[in-house]
């Protein structure tokens, strides 16, 4: 099953490498990851998706949290939540229906932005699925040259927030 487990951690030197580290050396495959500081500029929060049982990720959990860095850790497809991410594709244009290509980008709500000779870049964000489909649907407009994607970033909805513990 696919979870997607948040992180903050201490905005310092090592700390993603020794999370990336505990994956990597009990063998657990991080699909995606995604981190950034928070609005407390000593906090990052890291977000990253992986696959495994419930059994398995609360392992990973109980793992992650006797690491130094480690502040807070959740695993937020246990609650409801948001989550989105960005894509942005270079197409070639050569020989391809550009209207049919800027009618695809505005159906799913993305962007064209850049335009330049015989290439268009789009951006789109949305949850992995609304990704997938935007992707799926360009390539069948247009021969996608290049692709980027950001990795998930997700909240749990309502009230309930992540916090920095007080000492």
């Amino acid at each position: 099953m696919r979870h997607i487990i948040s992180i903050l951690l201490q905005n310092e030197a090592g700390a993603l490498a020794r999370v990336a580290a505990m994956f990597s050396s009990r063998g657990y495959n991080i699909d995606s990851l995604s981190v950034a500081p928070t609005h407390d500029p000593t906090v990052s929060r890291l977000t990253l998706v992986t696959t495994g049982s419930d059994a398995v990720i609360e392992q990973i959990i109980k793992q992650t949290r006797k690491l130094i860095d480690i502040v807070e850790i959740s695993d937020l497809s246990s609650d409801e939540h948001l989550e989105c991410e960005l894509v942005m594709l270079k197409v070639s244009t050569l020989g391809v229906d550009t209207r049919a290509l800027l009618d695809c980008v505005r159906e799913h709500r993305g962007v064209i932005l850049d335009e330049t000779g015989e290439t268009r870049t789009a951006q789109c964000a949305g949850a992995a699925p609304e990704i997938d489909a935007f992707v799926a649907a360009i390539e069948k407009i247009a021969p996608v040259l290049e692709l980027v994607r950001s990795g998930v970033a997700a909240l749990q909805r309502g009230a309930q927030c992540m916090r920095v513990p007080v000492v």
